[in-house]
């Protein structure tokens, strides 16, 4: 069974806290693959910096991968793609910690804060628990399909 596309245009991909086989931003990077793949990504990018943390913390090539989810594999047979196909075989301690800090990742640069704060200035300014990357995804995700901040 082909699992269909979702159409970025419509909502959003799942949530970069989402989580498959223990890895944080994979559902949501799976979301961006298979709507760029369907011509549905909106405003989305497929190997987007945010991915490329996952790509290479496993040893990811993003082309074959994304060959993989052309084939319309579902999220299941996607995990045992990369656990099979990644460079880096990582430990189930050190997805757990990997994940972990990517959910409470701050931003680390003059530049990116200065983006960061700026985002979150025009998106909900009035917002005091904006503190970390996936807040702000969450909260732009939120907004932007029409959610009040």
């Amino acid at each position: 069974m082909v699992t269909p596309p979702t159409d970025l245009t419509k909502r959003p991909p799942r949530s970069a806290r989402a989580r498959l086989g223990g890895y944080v931003i994979l559902p949501r990077m799976i979301d961006k693959c298979r709507a760029v793949i369907a011509g549905t990504q909106g405003e989305y990018h497929y190997a987007c910096p945010l991915d490329q943390q996952f790509i290479q913390f496993v040893g990811l090539d993003a082309e074959k991968f994304k060959a993989e989810v052309a084939a319309g594999k579902g999220d299941g047979e996607l995990l045992a793609w990369i656990e099979a196909n990644a460079k880096f075989k990582r430990l189930p301690h050190e997805v757990a910690c990997w994940s972990s800090y990517q959910d409470t990742r701050p931003t680390n640069t003059i530049d990116s804060r200065e983006f960061f704060h700026s985002v979150h200035k025009e998106l909900a300014p009035k917002r005091e628990d904006i503190g970390v990357w996936f807040d702000l995804l969450d909260l732009d995700d939120f907004v932007t399909f029409g959610g009040k901040a």
